[in-house]
């Protein structure tokens, strides 16, 4: 694809910071990030990120680098974070190719569960600052007013459209899990097969390394086994298989679980579903959460005690 629109800035940042100029694109993508694939003057491939700074990007960049000096599958950064105005802008290895690993089986949650946990086992000796505020679908850990976080683009949706189950949901959530009282640790919290490719049956790389969050691992390791099938649009995995993958999680890393751990483990499960429950609700999409959290809400908060 030709330079048409790249940001202003773009060109000429990947001459100070990488040495050469973009010749050609070859993706861009915008979410809550811009990501741009360029090919540069003298035949390199990279990928720039470019997101708003909220203070956690530097910490995620570091982590990522750290692990991939390791051998972790995941692209290396090219550069620090850096910023451009409002913007945090990094550039990393362009790491193409591998498949989706689709399905919500318990045997797909347990190869899921073996990423996972080779992924906190390199990560707990990584030290980076903690990278807060966490991603807003694992903060349930905010001081806002309410239930959800302070998030303005649904924040200025109508509100009234969210189901009360949902709310209720994410109210029984946030308090349980705020109120145990469990060490931080440093982890991957969009742990979604869209953000994972494999080849030959083993994964190949794992990308979104702007989500890591700091939260107790039992609460990380929920959101993963909540989320680990979601691809476009997001979904939660059948309770069989998000128990499952915590029981091959632990075997794997050689633990056990507490009392407490497990319950929060399936608190956690639940709170990025209401997100994104939320999420369609205000935006008048097909409710795939909103119907899996008025399904699967009762068993799962029976479990974490909530």
């Amino acid at each position: 694809m030709p330079l048409n629109g790249l940001p202003d800035w773009l060109p000429a940042w990947c001459v100070d910071q990488l040495g050469d100029e973009p010749v050609s694109v070859l993706f861009k993508v915008r979410r809550m990030s811009a990501v741009f694939g360029l090919r540069l003057a003298g035949g390199c491939d990279v990928v720039v990120k470019a997101r708003e700074d909220g203070g956690r990007v530097a910490s995620c960049v570091t982590a990522q680098a750290r692990l991939a000096e390791r051998g972790c599958p995941c692209a290396r950064p090219l550069t620090p974070a850096v910023g451009v105005g409002a913007l945090a802008v990094h550039a990393e290895e362009y790491w193409p190719g591998g498949e989706l690993l689709p399905g919500d089986s318990p045997d797909v949650a347990v190869r899921y569960a073996a990423v996972f946990a080779r992924l906190m086992a390199e990560l707990a000796v990584v030290t980076v600052a903690p990278p807060l505020p966490n991603p807003r679908w694992v903060r349930w850990d905010h001081t806002d007013s309410g239930v959800w976080p302070r998030i303005k683009e649904l924040d200025d949706r109508g509100q009234g459209a969210v189901p009360a189950h949902v709310i209720d949901t994410a109210d029984r959530v946030r308090k349980r899990l705020l109120a145990a009282d469990l060490p931080c640790v440093l982890g991957h919290a969009d742990f979604e097969a869209q953000n994972l490719r494999w080849r030959d049956g083993d994964v190949w790389v794992v990308h979104d390394w702007d989500s890591l969050a700091w939260q107790p691992e039992a609460a990380l390791v929920g959101a993963a086994c909540g989320a680990f099938a979601s691809a476009s649009p997001p979904n939660l995995a059948p309770i069989e298989s998000s128990a499952a993958f915590l029981v091959a999680y632990q075997d794997l890393r050689g633990c056990r679980f507490t009392a407490e751990e497990q319950e929060i483990a399936w608190a956690a499960s639940l709170w990025p579903a209401a997100h994104n429950a939320r999420w369609e609700a205000v935006h008048g999409d097909t409710p795939v959460c909103c119907d899996a959290v008025r399904a699967q809400a009762a068993e799962r908060l029976q479990r974490a005690n909530a």
